[in-house]
């Protein structure tokens, strides 16, 4: 018997190598993953700007931070946006400024898609072999009500879902589902019962690695953990001659790792 609804996970047409350039850009979900690839040595820049929910904004730092990754995941968490009146411009951010200054509308299908394109564009014409991964964040914007919240996530997946069908070096990583069909249950959030859990996301990256890793990037994660693991460790008594032998180990194995894949570093 089957207890719960497992969303099927296929593989990529591409994987990414260990070390990669990478960009993430958007909700706070992408913070969380992006961490978590810096943290395994992958040269990922995340939100250099700060966390950006809406297509709109996402195509504002991918114009403004000039980066040409090889692979750029992209998290749409709403079709929210604010416009200054003033200048009837889509802002970032509304920098603590008085509300009565701002309007409040919901992006288009359309809109949305034609943001994300011109994203997708502006990747390709700084590298031409570029990677596009898109996701809707499964977190849920209670401030909206739930249904509109779901009416935002609607319009998200169905201008996804034209990016994907638009563009051959476009892919789309199901986080959205995973955790609304297959996690579904409040263990699996934190306290606000809105946003993942520690072991939510985790489950999440390996859905993630099964469908974009290749063996060569399984191996080198898994030589680096132990090296993580060490030198993470936190001594009681750092200055003994047992750590430092440990840490001259350790490092010799970090030289190794730099020696056998030139693109890592600490």
């Amino acid at each position: 018997m089957e207890f719960r609804t497992k969303v099927a996970i296929g593989r990529a047409d591409f994987t990414i190598p260990p070390c990669e350039k990478m960009l993430f850009v958007g909700s706070c979900f992408a913070d969380r993953i992006g961490r978590k690839f810096q943290e395994d040595k992958f040269r990922a820049i995340v939100n250099p700007y700060g966390v950006m929910y809406n297509p709109a904004s996402i195509l504002h730092t991918i114009e403004k931070c000039g980066q040409a990754p090889h692979v750029a995941v992209l998290t749409l968490g709403t079709n929210h946006v604010y416009l200054l009146k003033s200048t009837n411009e889509i802002v970032d951010n509304c920098q603590k400024r008085p509300q009565h200054l701002f309007l409040e509308r919901e992006l288009s299908i359309e809109e949305c898609m034609t943001h994300l394109s011109n994203a997708v564009e502006i990747l390709t014409h700084r590298y031409a072999h570029v990677k596009v991964i898109v996701t809707v964040s499964p977190i849920r914007y209670a401030k909206y009500g739930y249904h509109e919240s779901q009416l935002s996530k609607a319009t998200l997946l169905l201008a996804t879902n034209q990016l994907v069908e638009s563009y051959p070096q476009v892919s789309y990583f199901p986080a959205y589902e995973i955790l609304n069909d297959e996690l579904r249950d409040y263990r699996f959030y934190q306290e606000d019962m809105l946003h993942p859990s520690d072991q939510a996301v985790e489950y999440i990256w390996e859905c993630f690695s099964k469908m974009y890793f290749g063996d060569d990037t399984l191996a080198f994660l898994k030589e680096w953990k132990p090296i993580k693991e060490a030198l993470g460790h936190r001594p009681f008594h750092p200055e003994s001659e047992e750590y430092k032998q440990f840490m001259n180990k350790t490092m010799l194995k970090v030289s190794a790792l730099s020696e056998k894949y030139p693109n890592f570093a600490l």
